[in-house]
């Protein structure tokens, strides 16, 4: 199943989606990593539960944010939320269905704004990372990350620590995520491998090649060649006026080029609600050009 999302990337904002139990240093040493790696994390959403326990650790996570900790990232913390109210802990089926209805309506919102999910797998009950499983497998596209969070001699009731200092050793390890929208592929590829990692690897290869595929499709047969021009120079951030230089075209000409290209790209996205702009057409093929250039 792909969602459908609006690419309106703004120079690909990110967000982080976490589980939480008591322990809140999984939310805030998840995002310090990440920013860490360089990621333009702004917002981060916690999936949580009314268990006094798990509100406590909300509280604290609150107060990393109240206190300007992380002054340009946005907090929501997110309940889990079933008919009958806010959910305390996982008694039973109906708490399960809260819980995978909480998870999939955050995901599927963050993909739908076009912003490129991190889901961290480490936070509160197991059966919530199961579920956060699911929802990745069902949702997730092919820049999404899932990832598990290990720190070096960690166990439950040490000494808290929502940040930790230079050269504590901590690992994000990403969690491979087989996407539903290619089961029939995969299973069938699944019947001829003996090792899971092969699997997860080839995997990767078929999505990774389809995703190009389709783009070298866009750029060739939907684009004319002066297009193609005009969007491989905006691709490397030049405006209007200096790749009509570049090609010895008026300004205009480039502009309404440009603007025929947005209208193909809106197509070709499957038409999304919110407006497809130059943001958007970088986002999707600064990197394809950078790739080809590359080689060249």
């Amino acid at each position: 199943m792909e969602v459908k999302t609006s690419k309106k990337r703004v120079q690909g904002y990110e967000s982080l989606i976490a589980t939480l139990g008591v322990e809140p240093q999984v939310v805030t040493i998840t995002l310090d990593c990440l920013l860490a790696k360089g990621r333009p994390v702004d917002e981060v959403i916690v999936v949580y539960t009314e268990n006094p326990g798990v509100r406590r650790a909300m509280d604290i996570v609150a107060c990393e944010f109240a206190a300007q900790h992380y002054p340009d990232i946005k907090l929501r913390p997110v309940p889990v939320t079933s008919p009958g109210g806010l959910t305390e802990d996982f008694y039973g089926p109906e708490d399960l269905r809260a819980l995978l209805r909480t998870l999939y309506s955050v995901v599927r919102r963050t993909r739908q704004e076009g912003r490129i999910v991190h889901l961290c797998l480490s936070g509160g009950r197991k059966v919530m990372g199961i579920m956060a499983m699911v929802v990745a497998q069902l949702l997730f596209g092919p820049e999404d990350c899932a990832w598990h969070l290990v720190t070096e001699g960690w166990q439950p009731g040490s000494e808290r620590r929502l940040h930790l200092p230079a050269g504590e050793k901590v690992w994000l390890v990403p969690v491979p995520v087989l996407r539903w929208q290619e089961a029939g592929t995969l299973m069938g590829m699944v019947a001829e491998l003996d090792d899971p990692a092969e699997v997860v690897a080839w995997h990767t290869r078929l999505t990774r090649v389809a995703e190009e595929k389709r783009k070298d499709e866009f750029i060739r047969h939907w684009l004319t060649p002066a297009e193609r021009e005009a969007v491989r120079l905006a691709c490397r951030g030049l405006d209007n006026a200096t790749i009509a230089i570049n090609l010895g075209k008026q300004e205009q000409t480039i502009a309404n080029q440009l603007r025929s290209v947005y209208e193909k790209l809106r197509e070709w996205l499957g038409y999304p609600e919110s407006s497809v702009d130059r943001s958007v057409l970088i986002a999707n093929f600064a990197p394809y050009f950078a790739d080809r250039e590359g080689k060249t």
